[in-house]
């Protein structure tokens, strides 16, 4: 580490002298001349040799070491009119000149004269030509022309990229086949913390998408990016000060049949710039209010001895469910000179998730069996669940799920000297989880006699005679949660001219990156009994909710039943001691809580040098130095409190890249990667913790010993742009990733083993005996590789001004896995087993019409089948069911200022569905109904 500060010190000094030798810069901005708005992604060129440059996200573009003289520069910028302006350098001196571009003049048909939908689609694929990695970019005015109400919505539009849904939106990213745990995702460059409490999973759908001005899917990374993103990186861009005055608003209600239930959407932004535009602003907010729910059929398969396979277990589940998202933006510029800008950044989003769930269980189902060992009937066990919370202004008698994720940052660009620039970071971002007050009441009878009807595809288990008197109190509880993340972020950039081929333009970056990351998990768990066994008799004689299956979307033959009413639930007073007995429940929390530190260290270089006029290449190396300091609990006979367990660890990474760009032509590009990437593994599979079920011989356990999956990714994509503004991409892609992670499983586990796993713990195995034992382990290596192919494209070429209107989006992705490594049960090697996650197609198809005033398209969206989760064998695996979604838009602009907009999500009334081992072996279904919003949109 010290031979690398200092080697980092010598190299800064000669930079720095280097740079200072004569010459000048240019520096300017690329603006439409319409709109006002910045233009990122547009090629500047200079008139001498081979120099260029790209500007950045709010259109600013730099020159750095300009010889003295008179030159000519010139924008290019698809869908726009070419630009060209002549500027004089002196000595020393800043030359600053602005472009403000014009949309392109019909002309042979390959120019198009641009709607509002069209300049969102020509800023998108501009950045994207540009980019040296490869990328795929979506605009907020692309998001706003589908009917994504969150960023997961929106990102499901990207080739090569699944979304898993949570209540009927996009939740959990999976990028070309790769698990969410193996990507990252940002804002503005800064990581965003997990608020989940086991994992490193962004949630995205806690932020609307009309906070955001693009999203931008790095699948390849330079050396200059955070390493642990092996599937891709997904970087949320906010908006920026715009040009001068802007105010926007948006309004609308929606309405949502599964429950009968409105919606209701705000949002605003306002951005200008003062003191003669050397002070930028933009703040912007969202409301959203959506009162909805779902109904779900669950069941959980086994076979028995003679071959047979049967439901063991089967919910009916009805959720009632709002959720309030809200969300406050604040981006602020200060230019202190031509030479120095400082930027500042904040966002809060806030969502509230308040549910009700009523779960009819059935367990414990044993099956009867006839003389040939045939199944002839089953008993079993029913249970009726109520959740919800106390009623306060918060939970209102639902169990509310609070979560908080807050970003601010602080950064600087200056140019030091004619060939020396440098930007800087600060930042800090925290998440939160907070559940208090969720409640829990449970009635329970035993040993019923179990109808089973139905099919496998929809298992349906009925009761017979069944009598809510005959119903006795199992368990009420009450607990409270609670997850916290933070991160502070700091990072420090160089720039500077270094090219070792005449005429071609080159250059050397070099920084370094700090994070420091926390993670907490504090649950806690109380169980209570009433002192009077007559307080709570019996379900038939307390107040309760009946529901009857109408309208149960899995079909009416679905009863969820009869339940503790809510209100009910959330009026006892479970802390009164003279009511309540109060027992704390160890057992069900003491396990799950830790405390996780990790801190990363991380200096890079990158060279990026033209070797052509058309073949430029990145070289970079990467270093990423890891430290993580884990403490977890060791639980004896599930609540007994044994001692806490600290692991502690460090290792390096070293992450070379390199990527070739070939412009064959204005329109065609090749480009080829070769990276390297790590995906560290979960807090919680890290957590030394180590659970212990004596009465049921089972021993769960944390990794502190696992290793991060480390991968070497291989990329080549060919992109064919239309002035037009359009794209027809294709490419490959090749990763395979070492020491990946699954969930490892032994049912023979036995004394010996454990004395060679934890020396440090007493030996709770009696000799002789078998116990059952999970946790996180490396697997060998695994391979995943597939294609993708996209088209984007106004039909102007057609005949007719109504046919010249429409325009289609789409791609296709295929991706396929195998895995070395895994083991079964019995400690054997499953041979031939796919990563989970690894969806082998996807498709996204949309077509779109549009004018000056009216635009409408619909949408289509497919994911195949994939296996989701490993079990023990191939009986055990649990798959995540194809899906297939069809949205649909339109809007009219009824002024310069305003338009009405009108969306239709899930018009397929498309289910989210697990099955077990077989297709046919439904292990979850849950349906949503379509949604309809309606609103208008202000622009001044």
């Amino acid at each position: 580490m010290k031979t690398l500060f200092t080697s980092v010190l010598l190299l800064f000094a000669v930079v720095f002298c280097h740079a200072q030798q004569g010459s000048g810069v240019i520096t300017g901005k690329v603006i439409e001349k319409m709109t006002k708005a910045s233009l990122p992604g547009a090629t500047v060129k200079l008139n001498v040799g081979n120099r260029y440059t790209i500007s950045n996200q709010i259109g600013d573009y730099e020159f750095l070491k300009v010889p003295e003289g008179t030159y000519e520069v010139e924008v290019i910028y698809m869908g726009y009119q070419s630009q060209k302006q002549s500027v004089t350098v002196s000595k020393g001196g800043n030359a600053v000149i602005h472009f403000y571009l014009e949309d392109g003049a019909v002309a042979m048909n390959q120019v198009t004269v641009m709607g509002d939908r069209l300049r969102g689609q020509a800023r998108a694929l501009n950045q994207q030509k540009n980019k040296s990695n490869i990328t795929n970019i979506i605009s907020s005015d692309q998001v706003g022309r589908f009917p994504d109400a969150n960023i997961g919505e929106a990102l499901r539009r990207v080739p090569g990229i699944t979304m898993q849904n949570d209540q009927g939106e996009a939740r959990n990213i999976i990028v070309r086949g790769l698990a969410p745990e193996l990507n990252s995702v940002m804002l503005n460059g800064d990581r965003i913390p997990s608020a989940e409490g086991d994992n490193r999973r962004v949630q995205m759908d806690l932020i609307p998408s009309d906070m955001i001005s693009s999203i931008e899917v790095n699948k390849t990374l330079t050396s200059d990016m955070d390493a642990d993103a092996i599937g891709g990186s997904v970087n949320l861009i906010t908006r920026a000060s715009p040009n001068g005055e802007r105010i926007s608003a948006t309004l609308s209600t929606g309405y949502n049949p599964i429950r009968d239930k409105m919606l209701y959407t705000g949002g605003f932004v306002y951005g200008n710039r003062f003191a003669k535009n050397a002070i930028g602003m933009v703040l912007s907010g969202s409301y959203n209010n959506n009162v909805y729910g779902s109904d779900n059929v669950e069941a959980v398969w086994a076979k028995d001895d003679f071959g047979n396979t049967y439901v063991e277990e089967t919910d009916i589940r009805k959720y009632d469910v709002q959720r309030i998202r809200r969300s406050v933006a604040a981006t602020l510029d200060f230019k202190l000179g031509e030479n120095h800008t400082i930027y500042a950044n904040a966002m809060y989003n806030w969502r509230d998730d308040r549910e009700n769930r009523y779960r009819m269980r059935i367990d414990n189902i044993a099956p009867q069996y006839n003389a040939s060992n045939a199944i002839i009937g089953y008993r079993g066990r029913i249970g009726l669940q109520t959740k919800g919370g106390i009623d306060n202004d918060r939970n209102k008698m639902t169990r509310l799920e609070d979560q908080r994720v807050q970003n601010y940052s602080l950064r600087g660009e200056h140019l030091i000297a004619s060939g020396l620039d440098m930007d800087w970071a600060a930042s800090y971002s925290t998440a939160r989880e907070y559940r208090p007050n969720e409640r829990y009441i449970l009635f329970r009878q035993n040993n019923r006699t179990i109808n089973f009807t139905g099919s496998s595809d929809y298992p349906l288990f009925t009761t017979t005679n069944f009598d809510a008197n005959t119903v006795g109190l199992n368990t009420i509880s009450e607990n409270t949660d609670l997850t916290k993340e933070s991160e502070f972020g700091a990072k420090l950039n160089f720039r500077m001219p270094l090219s070792v081929v005449d005429g071609q333009k080159g250059r050397l970056r070099f920084g370094g990156r700090l994070r420091i990351k926390k993670k907490d998990r504090n649950n806690s768990f109380t169980e209570f009994e009433p002192l009077d066994g007559d307080l709570i008799p019996n379900l038939g004689q307390i107040p309760n909710s009946y529901f009857d299956g109408k309208k149960f979307q899995a079909g009416s033959q679905y009863v969820p039943g009869l339940f503790a009413s809510r209100a009910y639930l959330a009026s006892l007073n479970l802390n009164n001691p003279a009511v309540f007995e109060a027992t704390d429940a160890a057992a069900e929390y003491l396990a799950l809580n830790y405390n996780a530190k990790e801190n990363i260290l991380a200096g890079y270089l990158r060279w990026d040098q033209d070797l052509t006029e058309k073949l430029s290449a990145i070289v970079g190396l990467r270093m990423e130095h890891t430290r993580i300091n884990y403490t977890g609990n060791v639980i004896e006979e599930e609540e007994e409190l044994a001692g806490k367990r600290t692991s502690k660890n460090n290792y390096t990474d070293w992450l070379p890249s390199l990527a070739l760009k070939y412009q064959a032509n204005d329109d065609l590009i090749l480009r080829g990667a070769f990276t390297t990437a790590l995906a560290r593994p979960n807090y919680y599979a890290l957590t030394p913790f180590v659970g212990i079920i004596a009465g049921d011989e089972e021993m769960s356990a944390g990794n502190p010993n696992l290793d991060a999956t480390y991968a070497y990714n291989f990329d080549l994509m060919a992109e064919q742009y239309f002035k037009s503004v359009g794209l027809i991409s294709g490419g490959f892609f090749y990763k395979r990733l070492k020491n990946f992670i699954y969930t490892y499983s032994d049912r023979a586990y036995t004394t010996s083993k454990f004395a060679n796993d934890f020396p440090d713990l007493a030996n709770p195995i009696p000799a002789g005996e078998q116990w059952a034992f999970t946790q996180s382990r490396n697997g060998e290596s695994v391979n995943v590789y597939g294609f993708e192919v996209a088209v984007q494209r106004q039909l102007d070429f057609l005949p007719g001004k109504f046919l010249k209107g429409f325009g289609i989006y789409a791609n296709y992705t295929y991706t396929k896995s195998k895995a070395k490594g895994v083991t079964n049960s019995d400690g054997e090697l499953r041979e031939g087993m796919i990563l989970p996650g690894t969806a082998p197609h996807m498709l996204n198809a949309s077509l779109s019409w549009e004018n000056s005033r009216f635009s409408a398209r619909i949408s289509a969206n497919y994911t195949a089948a994939y296996i989701d989760e490993l079990g023990a064998d191939n009986f055990g695996d649990v798959f995540y069911d194809k899906q297939f979604f069809l949205d649909a838009n339109a809007s009219y602009k009824v002024s310069k200022v305003a338009r009405f907009f009108a969306e239709a999500t899930n018009l397929t009334n498309q289910p989210l569905r697990y099955y077990q081992g077989l297709s046919n072996q439904s292990r979850q279904i849950e349906y949503y109904r379509p949604r309809y919003n309606l609103g208008v949109k202000f622009d001044f």
